[in-house]
């Protein structure tokens, strides 16, 4: 789940999204300071919107946050006493770790996209369909997972891409907006000795 909040912008509104749309119609019934959205053609919730979040506590931060497990608890409270399910989970793991390529191999579709097998954490590797020039069995770089929200406001999602899946994505630094980013195509380049599921640290990983 992706918790993002602006009170400035957007008004006193703790915005949920639960999962992706699909570019499905939406509807939304709300009760009390509880709105739900979910998608008319299989009731999917996809996201949840809670009105007057301060109300319930403060928030400092502004784009997407990181609640406590005690926050998300007060926020279960809140959908029970309208009725509804109480099923907020806290996913508190990094969403942009160290990843490193171990198997890649020409997508069947596709003049330039690539099907690799990215190690994330040491008893996890996930597939991510990717069109980096760069790319390249053993090379490390910064994965966005699913659940992750880019800079510019991007959700990742699990995906297809000319049929094959996709489970996040490899990051180039324009991607990831980082300070002297080259503007031309490629993912991060890290360093052989980086650790695979370390938390991306822009002042470790990136000396632009």
């Amino acid at each position: 789940m992706i918790f993002t909040y602006n009170k400035e912008y957007v008004g006193d509104v703790l915005m949920i999204i639960a999962a992706d749309n699909q570019g499905a119609k939406l509807a939304a019934e709300c009760k009390g300071r509880v709105a739900r959205v979910y998608r008319e053609d299989n009731g999917q919730t996809v996201a949840w919107n809670i009105f007057e979040q301060s109300d319930l506590f403060e928030i400092a931060e502004r784009g997407q946050v990181f609640l406590t497990d005690e926050q998300v608890a007060v926020l279960n409270q809140e959908l029970s006493k309208e009725g509804f399910p109480a099923d907020l989970v806290n996913d508190s793991q990094p969403k942009f770790v160290v990843g490193e390529i171990v198997d890649m191999v020409a997508h069947p579709d596709s003049d330039h996209l690539n099907i690799c097998q990215v190690q994330i954490a040491a008893d996890k590797t996930v597939q991510i369909v990717a069109g980096a020039p760069n790319a390249k069995v053993g090379l490390k770089t910064i994965v966005a997972l699913p659940g992750a929200m880019m800079p510019k406001g991007n959700l990742i999602f699990p995906g297809e891409l000319r049929g094959e899946k996709s489970f996040g994505m490899m990051c180039s630094p324009r991607e990831l907006q980082l300070p002297n980013a080259p503007q031309k195509r490629g993912i991060i380049e890290l360093a052989d000795s980086e650790l695979v599921g370390t938390a991306f640290d822009p002042s470790k990983h990136w000396q632009g």
